[in-house]
C-alpha cells in the first residue's frame, strides 16, 4: 500500500506539512454580528476504539454535536464547567485576534469543579479547533479535540461541507489509553477519523465537497490520500491561499494544521475509493468515498473554483523594517518552559510594537524533527533569501532535524500570545514560550 503515496518519509512527511446540503452553493452567510452562547463541559468519556471494546478519554461535551459551526462576526460566549480531576485551560486553536482569550497568559487554568466564561469574537472565517491539551502532558487520560467552524460571509462554490477530524492515541494492553509525554512502551498506534475507526462519505457524480481536513493528532505528522480523486487546497490553518492543486492527491498535516480541500466527484456511479493515512511508517486505510448510484448532481463538473473569500490578512509585509529574532528550538532548552511551569516571572521571547512586521528564524538543534506553533497572529512562510513568501498563511510549522525555516507576521493583534513547541515523538513534552505586541 505504501507505494500508492509518494515516496513517504518522515522528511517528506515534515516537507509537506511546512507547506501544506445539497444545492449548487452553500448560501451567504450575513456579516451582521450575532451573539450565541457555547457552553462546554470538560468530563471523561468512552468512546470505542475497536470493534466491541471502548476506553476512556478526556473531552469537551456541548449541547451542539459534532463540528461546533458559526459564522464569521459572531460574538460567542464561551461557559467552560470543569468536571475534570485536575486543572484545565482550554485553547481556541486559529482563533486570532480575539482578545483576552490567551491561554495560561490571559485565561488562568480552571481548576477541578471550577466554571470560567469569556467571549469570542469570530473575526475570520476558517476551520479550527478547541482543545485543552496544554496541560496534558503525563495526565491520567489523554484528550479529544473539538472541531470548529466559521462560516464565510460570502457564498463559497461547494455543494457539501465536511469535517474530517484525525486524532491519534497510545492503546495500552489492557485498553486503557495513555496520556502523551508519557513512554508508549507496548502500546499501541490508534488513529481515528472523526471518532471512528473508518469514515465512508457518500457522493453524487459531479457534486463538489469541501473536505476540512484537521491532524488533531498529539504528536504525529500524517498524510491523507483520496486515491482517485483529485484534490485542490484552498485554505491552510484557517486562511485562504491560492488554490492549488494537491501532488498526487495527498495532503500533509502536521499536528495542529488544517487544510481545506475541494473534491469534485467525478468518479463513475456506484464505485468506491479509499482514504489513506500514512504517518511515516506505515498506510493504512481510514475511509471511503462511495459514488451514488443516484443521477449526476449536474451535467457536468462545475468550474474551477476562485480563491476563498479574504479574511483580510495584508497583502504585503515590510520585511526591510522588520523586527528580527532568532530562536532555537531543541528537545530541552532553559528558554522554553513546560506549560505548567509558565509563570508571570517567565520573561518574553520579544516585545513589539503593533503594527510593526516579525521575522522568526526558526533553528531546529533537536535531532529529531520538531512542530512549531504561534498563537495570536498567521505567518508568512519566507522564501530562502527573504526575497518573498509563500501564497498561504499558517501558524504551524513543522521543522526537520538542523533545518531553518523563517517566518513573517504583521503584529497587528494586541495582547500576550503563546508559541509552543514539540518534538515529534509520544514521549517528547510540550513547551511554550511567549511574545507580546503591546
Amino acid at each position: 500500500m505504501t507505494n500508492r503515496f509518494l515516496p513517504l518519509t518522515r522528511r517528506t512527511l515534515l516537507a509537506g506539512a511546512g507547506s501544506a446540503l445539497i444545492g449548487p452553493i452553500l448560501p451567504r452567510v450575513s456579516l451582521a454580528q450575532a451573539v450565541a452562547a457555547l457552553e462546554l463541559q470538560a468530563k471523561a468519556d468512552p468512546f470505542p476504539v475497536k470493534p466491541g471494546a471502548s476506553a476512556e478519554a478526556w473531552t469537551l461535551h456541548s449541547a451542539q454535536k459534532g463540528p461546533l459551526r458559526f459564522n464569521r462576526g459572531d460574538e460567542i460566549t464561551v461557559q467552560l464547567a470543569n468536571q475534570l480531576p485536575v486543572p484545565i485551560v482550554l485553547n481556541c486553536r486559529g482563533i486570532s485576534g480575539s482578545s483576552g482569550i490567551g491561554p495560561l497568559l490571559d485565561r488562568k487554568p480552571v481548576a477541578a469543579g471550577a466554571k470560567d466564561a469569556f467571549k469570542l469574537q469570530m473575526r475570520s472565517a476558517g476551520t479550527s479547533y478547541l482543545d485543552m491539551r496544554l496541560l496534558g502532558d503525563g495526565q491520567a487520560l489523554p484528550s479529544q479535540v473539538r472541531s470548529l467552524v466559521v462560516q464565510e460571509s460570502d457564498p463559497v462554490e461547494v455543494d457539501r461541507d465536511e469535517v474530517l477530524l484525525i486524532e491519534d492515541f497510545r492503546l495500552r494492553p489492557d485498553g486503557s489509553l495513555l496520556a502523551p509525554a508519557s513512554d508508549p512502551k507496548d502500546a499501541a498506534a490508534l488513529f481515528l477519523i472523526n471518532r471512528k475507526s473508518t469514515l465512508e462519505l457518500s457522493a453524487r457524480v459531479n457534486e463538489r465537497l469541501r473536505l476540512r481536513l484537521i491532524n488533531g493528532c498529539q504528536r504525529n505528522v500524517i498524510a491523507l490520500k483520496f486515491d482517485d480523486h483529485e484534490v485542490r487546497v484552498m485554505a491552510i490553518d484557517g486562511q485562504p491561499s491560492e488554490p492549488f492543486a494537491a501532488r498526487n492527491n495527498q495532503v500533509v498535516l502536521a499536528p495542529g494544521t488544517r487544510v481545506d480541500v475541494f473534491l469534485d466527484a467525478v468518479r463513475p456511479a456506484g464505485s468506491t475509493s479509499a482514504i489513506l493515512l500514512h504517518d511515516g511508517k506505515t498506510a493504512r486505510p481510514i475511509g471511503q468515498i462511495k459514488m451514488s448510484n443516484d443521477p449526476p448532481l449536474r451535467a457536468t463538473p462545475l468550474p474551477a473554483a476562485a480563491p476563498m473569500p479574504s479574511n483580510g490578512l495584508p497583502a504585503q509585509l515590510d520585511l526591510k523594517g522588520a523586527l528580527r529574532v532568532d530562536m532555537a528550538l531543541s528537545a530541552v532548552s532553559p528558554e522554553w518552559v513546560k506549560p505548567v511551569d509558565l509563570s508571570a516571572s517567565t520573561p518574553p521571547a520579544f516585545r513589539t510594537k503593533p503594527g510593526r512586521t516579525v521575522v522568526l528564524a526558526l533553528t531546529n538543534r533537536a535531532t529529531s524533527p520538531m512542530v512549531f506553533q504561534i498563537h495570536g497572529h498567521h505567518v508568512r512562510l519566507l522564501d530562502r533569501l527573504d526575497d518573498g513568501w509563500k501564497p498561504f498563511w499558517l501558524d504551524t510549522l513543522a521543522l526537520d532535524a538542523g533545518q531553518t525555516q523563517r517566518i513573517a507576521f504583521a503584529a497587528n493583534n494586541v495582547g500576550r500570545w503563546l508559541m509552543e513547541a514539540f518534538v515529534v515523538d509520544w514521549a517528547a513534552p510540550r513547551q511554550v514560550r511567549w511574545y507580546s505586541v503591546d
